[in-house]
């Protein structure tokens, strides 16, 4: 089974390059396969081993066998493109030199940095793949699976999402990316992990997740930026411009899927009686925001503000929308002390409360409580854009 994807690939490929990242299993292969079938001309997937073990011997290879079949003005796609960063240097030639547009997609960018290799210098765009969202799942999303499963396809429409998540965590994230991170210490990077799990929605304390993973803060925060370049992670900043309340100034995290919290928290039971449900139902609401960010709109920023006195705002999208998220289903005034605090900055124009009612109204001051069904449905129409 395939499920369609709201990301529109086919329309930046029409003026230039592209390089969708997204984390493993998200399902960007499947996208290509499916949704630009009739776009891309050629795939070199670099997971075929004997096709990797050539062009990491001899990179021009690609470029001779494009030649060969005269495959200018066409588009082609690189699959797994950090398994071979010396390709950047071919890949650019052939777009200055034969018009050639390329699909390259990744897992990460790490190795493509870290090995001085240019990422095609505004010659192509960036974009990147999330989890299935709301909009992409439509009749057949339920809160409580996705909080069970997580988003990843492969994951959502398994019938043993547990034993794949438990792989998944064991095999990929403390395996892999360790090794991408250079760790040498895979049981305490498999700890550190943990801690990330646990401190997930909240401000990062790196030296509490490195007490609890034996290790130094400093080896805390490379750790952290590994998870970030790999996609698994994202260090969400914070609005500092207040004027009446200083605000806090540290990062808060949230990973990339829910179901993968879940799996490196011990799989907790979570459901509408549950300590965990309003911590999830935020990290679903951040997942629904960071994606259509990057599908939709790149340059916008997504930050949160938190006061020294308490006060705290879960996200500010841009320069104009602010807000909270709350799994209650029914919103009283102590929900909206952060908002109230918030809009005596005048820096916002709109405050909206996202929670678990079944019907939107607005405050005599002017805030939006709206049913968290109703506010994605206007995100993905693009009323807050």
């Amino acid at each position: 089974m395939y499920i369609e994807r709201s990301l529109d690939i086919p329309a930046l490929l029409a003026k230039k390059s592209v390089l969708l990242f997204g984390p493993r299993q998200v399902g960007k292969t499947s996208y290509v396969r499916s949704q630009l079938m009739q776009v891309v001309n050629r795939t070199f997937n670099l997971l075929d081993r004997g096709l990797l073990l050539r062009l990491l011997a001899d990179p021009t290879m690609l470029r001779q066998e494009l030649a060969a079949n005269d495959f200018r003005d066409r588009i082609v796609c690189v699959d797994e493109i950090q398994k071979c960063p010396a390709l950047m240097d071919e890949i650019q030639l052939m777009i200055e030199e034969n018009g050639l547009t390329f699909l390259l997609t990744g897992s990460s960018a790490r190795k493509l940095h870290g090995q001085g290799r240019n990422l095609l210098g505004g010659r192509g765009r960036d974009r990147v793949m999330h989890p299935l969202t709301w909009l992409e799942l439509g009749k057949d999303f339920s809160l409580l699976r996705a909080f069970r499963t997580g988003l990843i396809p492969s994951h959502w429409l398994s019938d043993d999402p547990e034993d794949d998540l438990d792989s998944y965590v064991g095999r990929y994230l403390t395996e892999e990316v360790a090794a991408e991170g250079l760790a040498r210490n895979i049981p305490a990077f498999a700890r550190f992990l943990q801690a990330a799990a646990l401190m997930n929605a909240q401000e990062i304390n790196y030296t509490a997740i490195g007490s609890d993973a034996g290790v130094a803060r400093q080896t805390v925060q490379s750790w952290f930026s590994v998870l970030e370049d790999t996609l698994l992670g994202e260090q969400v900043q914070p609005w500092t411009s207040s004027v009446k309340r200083k605000a806090i100034e540290r990062a808060k995290w949230y990973m990339f899927d829910l179901g993968v919290v879940r799996a490196l928290r011990g799989f907790p039971r979570v459901d509408e009686g549950s300590a965990d449900f309003g911590v999830f139902f935020e990290h679903f609401i951040y997942m629904e925001l960071a994606a259509w960010r990057d599908y939709r709109s790149p340059r916008t920023l997504l930050r949160y503000w938190r006061s020294t006195s308490g006060y705290e705002v879960d996200f500010i999208l841009g320069d104009t929308v602010a807000i909270e998220v709350k799994a209650s289903a029914k919103v009283d005034n102590r929900d909206l002390r952060g908002l109230r605090a918030l809009k005596e900055e005048t820096a916002h124009q709109v405050f909206i409360l996202v929670c678990r009612e079944t019907r939107p109204r607005r405050t005599d001051d002017g805030i939006d409580i709206l049913p968290w069904q109703l506010f994605l449905e206007r995100l993905w129409a693009g009323n807050y854009g």
